[in-house]
């Protein structure tokens, strides 16, 4: 979450320089299209969504952090009434508890001394994952808004020469200022889809990232700490 945090502090300092030299008003107000100021609002929106995952991911590495000191003096790991307890200690309900839940459900219906969880792992990593697909689709949508205003700006900047009849000055003239709004719909299009879809691909990268450092430590986790003590119960006194 600190990571997400500074990043979006010198993305939000960026828009400012931005804004406070004119560039982004400038955008806007040139943008007859209206296509960049759809992009700037998505992208905002989709900022929000990826802090809040980013939220949920800091919560659930914060339990498994509060949960790994309970596992030095383990001796029992057991499910009560919905809730995972070691020693009688019921643990906050998180993914890292969750997947307790799971592993010992599995422990409980398997034979031997010997629990595999990998199936189990591969599954809470393609829950992750799949929370954050929407954020990879959605940067490559902004690049494409992006690319779709470019067309419609270059429509706009060639449909007066299609009905220029005359040469007079006056009339290449007015016909210029029409091609130049064409223009710059289409640069400006172009623009805030590049920088927003980088930008969000960017922000989506650092989350995926902090999910595969997640899984990682739960993979370690309850290697070390989890599955000795379900193969001790296990095994007869």
């Amino acid at each position: 979450m600190l990571r997400a945090l500074i990043l979006t502090s010198l993305i939000l300092f960026a828009f400012f320089l931005v804004a406070e030299r004119g560039l982004l008003s400038l955008t806007l107000e040139s943008d007859k299209s209206n296509i960049s100021t759809i992009i700037l609002t998505l992208y905002g929106l989709l900022s929000l969504h990826w802090l809040y995952l980013a939220l949920q991911l800091s919560a659930a590495q914060k339990a498994l952090d509060e949960t790994q000191p309970y596992f030095e003096n383990a001796q029992s790991l057991t499910i009560m009434e919905g809730s995972v307890c070691i020693n009688d200690k019921v643990i906050e309900r998180s993914m890292f508890s969750d997947y307790l839940k799971d592993l010992i459900k599995k422990s409980e219906n398997t034979s031997g001394n010997t629990i595999d969880h990998g199936i189990l792992l591969e599954a809470l990593g393609e829950r992750l994952m799949a929370k954050y697909a929407f954020g990879h689709y959605a940067s490559d949508m902004l690049l494409k808004l992006g690319l779709l205003g470019t067309i419609i700006g270059f429509i706009m900047m060639l449909k007066p020469v299609g009905e220029l009849t005359d040469f007079d000055p006056n009339v290449l003239q007015q016909l210029l200022g029409q091609m130049s709004g064409g223009m710059a719909v289409a640069l400006f299009t172009t623009i805030s889809g590049l920088v927003t879809s980088t930008l969000l691909a960017l922000q989506y990268q650092l989350i995926d990232a902090g999910a595969i450092r997640f899984i990682d430590r739960v993979a370690v986790s309850v290697d070390v700490m989890v599955l000795p003590l379900l193969t001790a119960e296990d095994q007869p006194t």
